[in-house]
């Protein structure tokens, strides 16, 4: 269950990153099974083909996200970004009070946090 939960995770955090770069037919697939919650056999209904095409194009397209991660690497960037944020912001919050409270450091910190707060994160 782990498992299926962490490739579902993992397809969409990609998906979200490299759509753009499937087939639209990749892309449509991958949208209907992964984020709508679709069967393999309604895919094959929707788009008039078997349930076998719709996984050939599935385990394809789940093969190029993970081909233009390992070569752009950018949701793996992506989230060592947000690590690095969020040290940074465990960091300044432990400078006394009234360095935190200076005007600068402050809009720096409240700019750091709306940079956490965005929902991509998978």
């Amino acid at each position: 269950m782990d498992r299926m939960l962490n490739k579902v995770l993992r397809v969409g955090q990609l998906y979200d990153f490299y759509n753009a770069l499937l087939t639209d037919k990749q892309r449509d697939c991958l949208n209907m099974h992964y984020l709508q919650d679709l069967s393999l056999a309604e895919i094959a209904d929707e788009f008039g083909v078997s349930r076998q095409a719709v996984h050939d194009i599935l385990r394809r397209a789940e093969q190029m996200l993970e081909e233009y991660e390992e070569k752009l690497g950018l949701a793996a960037r992506y989230s060592d970004e947000r690590k690095l944020i969020a040290e940074v912001v465990s960091s300044l919050g432990h400078l006394p009070l009234t360095i935190r409270n200076m005007p600068e450091l402050s809009q720096a910190l409240i700019k750091l946090n709306l940079l956490l707060e965005d929902t991509r994160e998978v």
